[in-house]
Protein backbone atom coordinates (compact mmCIF):
# COMPACT_ATOMS: atom_id res chain seq x y z
CA UNK A 1 0.00 0.00 0.00
CA UNK A 2 1.36 3.41 -0.95
CA UNK A 3 1.49 5.89 1.90
CA UNK A 4 -0.44 9.12 1.56
CA UNK A 5 0.29 12.34 3.41
CA UNK A 6 -2.40 12.59 6.09
CA UNK A 7 -2.59 16.36 5.49
CA UNK A 8 -4.03 15.64 2.05
CA UNK A 9 -6.83 13.48 3.49
CA UNK A 10 -10.22 14.27 5.03
CA UNK A 11 -11.18 11.65 7.61
CA UNK A 12 -14.84 10.62 7.40
CA UNK A 13 -15.33 7.24 9.19
CA UNK A 14 -19.06 6.84 8.42
CA UNK A 15 -21.20 3.82 7.61
CA UNK A 16 -21.99 3.25 3.93
CA UNK A 17 -24.05 0.82 1.88
CA UNK A 18 -22.29 -0.94 -1.01
CA UNK A 19 -23.63 -2.50 -4.20
CA UNK A 20 -22.21 -5.16 -6.52
CA UNK A 21 -23.14 -6.15 -10.05
CA UNK A 22 -22.20 -9.67 -8.91
CA UNK A 23 -21.94 -10.22 -5.14
CA UNK A 24 -18.67 -11.71 -3.83
CA UNK A 25 -18.59 -15.47 -3.31
CA UNK A 26 -17.57 -15.03 0.33
CA UNK A 27 -19.22 -12.13 2.17
CA UNK A 28 -16.41 -11.96 4.73
CA UNK A 29 -13.76 -11.70 1.96
CA UNK A 30 -15.24 -9.08 -0.35
CA UNK A 31 -13.93 -7.66 -3.58
CA UNK A 32 -14.14 -3.96 -4.30
CA UNK A 33 -17.80 -2.94 -4.68
CA UNK A 34 -19.17 -1.32 -7.85
CA UNK A 35 -20.79 1.59 -6.00
CA UNK A 36 -21.56 2.89 -2.53
CA UNK A 37 -24.17 5.15 -0.98
CA UNK A 38 -23.09 7.83 1.48
CA UNK A 39 -25.33 10.51 2.95
CA UNK A 40 -28.07 9.60 0.48
CA UNK A 41 -25.85 9.98 -2.61
CA UNK A 42 -24.74 7.09 -4.85
CA UNK A 43 -21.07 7.05 -5.86
CA UNK A 44 -20.20 4.88 -8.89
CA UNK A 45 -16.70 3.42 -8.63
CA UNK A 46 -14.80 3.90 -11.88
CA UNK A 47 -11.38 2.60 -10.85
CA UNK A 48 -9.79 0.56 -8.09
CA UNK A 49 -6.50 2.32 -7.29
CA UNK A 50 -5.23 0.14 -4.44
CA UNK A 51 -6.36 -2.55 -2.04
CA UNK A 52 -4.90 -4.07 1.11
CA UNK A 53 -5.88 -6.11 4.17
CA UNK A 54 -5.23 -5.64 7.86
CA UNK A 55 -5.71 -8.76 9.98
CA UNK A 56 -3.98 -7.45 13.10
CA UNK A 57 -5.84 -8.15 16.32
CA UNK A 58 -6.45 -5.11 18.49
CA UNK A 59 -6.99 -4.53 22.21
CA UNK A 60 -8.00 -7.55 24.28
CA UNK A 61 -8.16 -9.74 21.16
CA UNK A 62 -4.43 -9.13 20.60
CA UNK A 63 -3.60 -10.91 23.85
CA UNK A 64 -5.82 -13.99 23.65
CA UNK A 65 -3.65 -16.14 21.33
CA UNK A 66 -0.31 -17.79 21.73
CA UNK A 67 2.35 -15.92 19.71
CA UNK A 68 2.70 -18.54 16.95
CA UNK A 69 -1.05 -18.58 16.29
CA UNK A 70 -1.27 -14.78 16.50
CA UNK A 71 1.48 -14.43 13.88
CA UNK A 72 -0.35 -16.78 11.49
CA UNK A 73 -3.68 -14.98 12.10
CA UNK A 74 -2.01 -11.68 11.17
CA UNK A 75 -1.26 -13.14 7.74
CA UNK A 76 -4.43 -15.14 7.03
CA UNK A 77 -7.04 -13.66 9.34
CA UNK A 78 -9.29 -15.27 11.91
CA UNK A 79 -13.02 -15.24 12.50
CA UNK A 80 -14.40 -11.73 12.97
CA UNK A 81 -11.01 -10.02 12.79
CA UNK A 82 -9.74 -7.92 9.93
CA UNK A 83 -10.46 -5.18 7.47
CA UNK A 84 -10.36 -5.09 3.67
CA UNK A 85 -9.39 -1.63 2.38
CA UNK A 86 -10.02 -0.18 -1.09
CA UNK A 87 -8.80 3.13 -2.55
CA UNK A 88 -11.13 4.06 -5.40
CA UNK A 89 -11.80 6.79 -7.93
CA UNK A 90 -15.50 7.55 -8.40
CA UNK A 91 -17.36 9.29 -11.24
CA UNK A 92 -16.36 12.93 -11.14
CA UNK A 93 -12.77 12.11 -10.09
CA UNK A 94 -13.01 12.13 -6.29
CA UNK A 95 -10.79 9.58 -4.52
CA UNK A 96 -12.02 7.73 -1.44
CA UNK A 97 -10.79 4.97 0.82
CA UNK A 98 -13.38 2.57 2.14
CA UNK A 99 -13.14 -0.63 4.10
CA UNK A 100 -15.10 -3.68 5.12
CA UNK A 101 -14.75 -4.51 8.82
CA UNK A 102 -15.29 -8.24 9.40
CA UNK A 103 -16.07 -7.90 13.10
CA UNK A 104 -19.68 -8.65 14.00
CA UNK A 105 -21.66 -5.81 15.57
CA UNK A 106 -23.67 -8.16 17.78
CA UNK A 107 -24.80 -11.77 18.13
CA UNK A 108 -27.76 -10.95 15.88
CA UNK A 109 -25.72 -9.00 13.31
CA UNK A 110 -22.67 -11.01 12.25
CA UNK A 111 -22.28 -9.55 8.75
CA UNK A 112 -19.71 -6.86 9.48
CA UNK A 113 -19.87 -3.29 8.22
CA UNK A 114 -18.72 -1.11 5.35
CA UNK A 115 -17.17 2.24 6.27
CA UNK A 116 -16.14 5.27 4.25
CA UNK A 117 -12.74 5.87 5.82
CA UNK A 118 -11.43 9.05 4.19
CA UNK A 119 -11.30 11.19 1.08
CA UNK A 120 -8.17 12.34 -0.69
CA UNK A 121 -8.28 16.11 -1.12
CA UNK A 122 -7.33 17.77 -4.41
CA UNK A 123 -3.95 19.50 -4.44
Amino acid sequence: MAEIDSNSMRFIEELIMVEYHRPPLLAKKPDCPDSFTWQGKIFIIEELLAEWKDFRRKGRMARNMIPAHAERATQTGSWGVGRFFFRVRVEGGRIFELYYDRSPRSVDDRKGTWMLFRERLPK
